[in-house]
């Protein structure tokens, strides 16, 4: 475990704890952060405590159950973002507690320009990247927009979004 953990007051350590048994794993990280900070603490290490209390934790931590990638329930959360969907995209994003897992979005014509549906993780034997790829493809069809994955094969964080590059009426795929 990270040296930082043992600078932590006692208070600070419930708190982190309570929300890492409860899954919150950014108030956990801000607690650790924010009480570190002058100390020379980074944000990248405080995610690095966080993680390694969630390992600490185990079995006990009150995992999130994961978003729902069925049509009916994606169809639902698109429906209720503020703006019409002109699209289906999946983005790559990541970080020190989970690792990699693919963000599923709606781009819309509104100005909140996109909308989360669903963020989608690893599993033994099942990549995120070819569950969201297939749940963005029916979504998609399902609504009659375009799907776009601009790196289904490779973990990219920094893909071109089909939006910034081209707009959304060029090259995407249905």
């Amino acid at each position: 475990m990270s040296g930082w953990w043992r600078f932590l007051e006692e208070r600070t350590r419930r708190e982190v704890d309570a929300a890492v048994l409860d899954d919150r794993r950014l108030p956990a990280v801000r607690s650790v952060w924010e009480a570190l900070r002058p100390l020379g603490l980074g944000l990248h290490e405080a995610e690095r405590v966080v993680r390694a209390r969630y390992d600490v934790l185990g079995e006990r931590v009150r995992r999130t159950p994961p978003d729902p990638l069925d049509v009916t329930s994606l169809a639902a959360r698109a429906a209720a973002l503020p703006g019409r969907v002109v699209a289906i995209e999946a983005v790559w994003d990541g970080d020190t507690v989970h690792g990699w897992f693919v963000e599923l979005v709606a781009v819309l014509d509104g100005p909140a320009r996109e909308g989360h549906l669903a963020t989608v993780h690893d599993r033994a034997d099942d990549p995120a990247a070819a569950r969201a790829a297939e749940a963005g493809r029916d979504l998609s069809d399902h609504l009659g927009v375009p799907f776009h994955f601009p790196s289904p094969d490779v973990p990219d964080d920094e893909a071109p979004r089909r939006r910034t590059v081209h707009g959304l009426s060029d090259g995407w795929s249905t």
